[in-house]
């Protein structure tokens, strides 16, 4: 993963975003691609059959027109990201994007997505990580298309953006759902995290096959501290789970690597 630039936690991201894009002008990259789950999924999910969907209320309270597809009341960190990159839209969704707009950049996340294929599948339908990246190839082709060959396009496309965040399902909606996965009894720990990196390279491998240069790779949060996790597994309901939080750092000491 030499050609890969490293790992960004969100704040520090946008920490550097702010430093350095102070003055609003013409947009500081030609486009932004997203990939993620629904920490940043902006409406792919509203249509597909499932339990992870996010266009109702009190989605969005703080939107003008209401619910979006967002997991949150307004934007989302990568909506803040577009902002401080000087676009004047937010990043459509790719179950929407269309024409020339996919030239500014798509976001595929897909709320319970993960780096395994079967992971959130007890939520219903969602657009794994190889799934989106297959939409991102499909998007490439309409990019070559609208800017004339493929040399023109990768030289378009290397100087964009491509922010991916994913791992926090496979853990959450995966490894510790023993009622569902059996990939606690399959692996441990350190061999989860393994088995995921690789998954997780296939795929940047495949996004730099088509492209990618510039990559913004996000960590698994603290999940072992998140109220689902708490509710199950903490003895008072308010200490983080040590195990679950040693867990992430493993996949995350090994996605820096």
């Amino acid at each position: 993963m030499g050609k890969w630039r490293g790992v960004f936690g969100v704040a520090a991201l946008l920490l550097v975003l702010s430093m350095c894009l102070g003055v609003r002008g013409a947009p500081q990259v030609p486009c932004y691609f997203i990939f993620g789950d629904s920490l940043v999924d902006n409406g792919n999910n509203n249509q597909l059959s499932s339990l992870a969907r996010a266009n109702y209320l009190p989605y969005g309270i703080d939107f003008p027109n209401g619910p979006t597809g967002r997991f949150s009341n307004g934007k989302t960190t990568v909506d803040v990201i577009a902002e401080l990159l000087g676009f004047d839209n937010y990043i459509p969704p790719y179950s929407t994007a269309s024409g020339r707009q996919i030239l500014g950049g798509v976001n595929y996340a897909s709320a319970a997505a993960g780096i395994r294929e079967e992971t959130g599948q007890q939520l219903g339908a969602r657009i794994s990580f190889s799934g989106q990246v297959r939409n991102y190839q499909r998007t490439i082709s309409q990019v070559v298309n609208l800017l004339g060959d493929e040399t023109t396009a990768a030289n378009y496309l290397s100087k964009c953006i491509y922010s991916i965040g994913l791992g926090s399902n496979d853990y959450l909606n995966n490894y510790f759902m023993p009622l569902y996965y059996s990939t606690s009894r399959q692996y441990t720990p350190e061999q989860f995290a393994d088995v995921l990196i690789q998954q997780y390279t296939e795929q940047l491998q495949a996004l730099y096959n088509y492209g990618a240069r510039k990559f913004a790779l996000i960590g698994v949060g603290q999940i072992g501290c998140s109220p689902n996790e708490l509710a199950q597994y903490s003895g008072d309901g308010k200490t983080c789970v040590e195990r679950i939080n040693a867990a992430n750092r493993i996949f995350n000491d090994k996605l820096k690597g």
